[in-house]
């Protein structure tokens, strides 16, 4: 993998490099929800963590930092990067008293924060008009029981890129847009109408070199599941909704991929035109788009009978549960959810803003720009329950339990692509998630 593919990978999506402190997390005691910030004086210094990723990322939370601090005298931010490999290992082994008033992290860890009372709920801390501002989507990621824990800057997409040259050329018809989606039938028939075109057969990348057995294998696959109409969870339960016919059906064909697919061991099997086709997110955009200028085509993931679906959701912003200056901490999250630093950001990393206006006037992602596609899909937000055929972007499951989650479905995934029966795989996943909610009494928060 490039060191390109690693930057946008880490900061710009899923976080896919904190697979570990994902299932150190399944581990963590404690429960009892999380509790209630002091409002304080609404002035003062307030200490602020987030993760460190890409230079440019990195220069665009200081410098909102340095302007949120002159731009008034009552509040002042001192910020710590922490490494991104480390980060979520961090948070999971600070004592809540210990943690800072505001915190980045990872959106699919926050339930498990909120659980282990790590995180107080924004509401009464951030403006109304910023809570109103940030995308459904966004906001989904956030919420549990009604009440917000976090707000982030930006999202995250998933599609697949076409190389237009290469899909003329074996004659093969893709979609344009969300309106016309490809069935996984007619996806098939375009793997293999590539292949008769192709010396090595080899026309998909699936970003098989960074491991399936991850938070990358749930984060870009679990879209097949809920795509066939199943759910990763459903009602706090994963057998019955995993592991129906219909996601065992579509998992074999997923399965029936592999032979098409390039291994990717040096990460560019797309931008040199190995393949025709890449699965994955909104955050190799910038070098696909360099390696094949107009050439480059961006395509919904393939309909399995229930809509196609995207993953969504992205690194996110809250406060400390044990803040003594939660006023001051929704004070600073305001600034930071404005257009200029929201702008600021994604024009670094290239994800899609998580804000309504700044979303609408990115010239990536506005009507008629290049990544148009996954600002339709997250203007079609799922929630982590209520799956619908006419919702797109679905948030992981808004549970304590996640690291559990992420971690049998990955291993199944990973097995299942390495030749073992999906429905075996698939209720083997099932049964183990199911046990372990059953012995941390469901992670219901109070």
């Amino acid at each position: 993998m490039s060191s390109t593919s690693r930057r946008y990978r880490r900061t710009a999506c899923t976080s896919l490099a904190l697979v570990l402190p994902l299932a150190a997390l399944a581990a963590c005691g404690g429960g009892g929800g999380g509790t209630s910030a002091d409002a304080g004086s609404g002035k003062g210094t307030i200490s602020v963590w987030a993760h460190q990723g890409q230079k440019s990322e990195d220069t665009a939370l200081q410098n909102a930092v340095k302007s949120f601090n002159s731009s008034q005298s009552g509040i002042k931010v001192e910020l710590k990067l922490i490494p991104g490999n480390d980060y979520t290992k961090t948070i999971t082994a600070t004592d809540a008293s210990q943690l800072p008033d505001v915190m980045e992290f990872d959106g699919p860890t926050m339930a498990n924060f909120v659980y282990n009372k790590k995180l107080a709920a924004i509401d009464s801390y951030v403006s109304a008009k910023t809570l109103s501002n940030a995308t459904a989507a966004s906001k989904a990621q956030g919420e549990i029981d009604g009440k917000h824990y976090g707000l982030g800057m930006y999202d995250s997409g998933l599609g697949v890129y076409g190389n237009k040259k290469l899909l003329d050329a074996a004659g093969v018809k893709y979609p344009t847009g969300l309106s016309d989606d490809w069935t996984a039938d007619q996806f098939t028939a375009a793997l293999k109408a590539l292949k008769a075109k192709d010396s090595d057969g080899k026309v998909l990348d699936l970003q098989e070199n960074n491991g399936l057995s991850n938070e990358w294998g749930t984060y870009g696959f679990a879209p097949i599941v809920w795509s066939a109409g199943g759910s990763l969870l459903k009602d706090g339960k994963a057998e019955g909704a995993l592991d129906t016919p219909a996601v065992v059906s579509a998992m074999k064909t997923f399965q029936s991929w592999k032979t098409y697919t390039d291994p990717n061991t040096d990460g560019n099997a797309f931008a040199k035109g190995r393949v025709a086709l890449s699965w994955v997110g909104h955050w190799m955009y910038p070098a696909y788009s360099k390696a094949l200028g107009s050439d480059l085509v961006v395509l919904p993931l393939p309909d399995f009978g229930n809509g196609p679906k995207s993953g969504q959701g992205s690194w996110a912003w809250g406060i400390g549960a044990n803040t003594k200056n939660a006023k001051a901490s929704g004070a600073f999250l305001d600034y930071l959810m404005n257009d200029t630093n929201v702008t600021a950001m994604t024009t670094a990393n290239g994800a899609p803003p998580a804000t309504k206006t700044a979303l609408a006037a990115s010239p990536l992602y506005k009507q008629g720009g290049p990544l148009q596609l996954f600002a339709d899909q997250l203007a079609k937000p799922c929630g982590d329950s209520d799956i619908t055929k006419s919702c797109v972007a679905v948030t992981r499951p808004v549970t304590a339990g996640y690291p559990t989650v992420t971690a049998k479905f990955s291993d199944a995934l990973n097995s299942i692509y390495g030749g073992a029966d999906p429905k075996s795989a698939l209720a083997k996943a099932a049964r183990s998630i199911d046990q372990d909610f059953s012995d941390n009494a469901g992670y219901k928060i109070p």
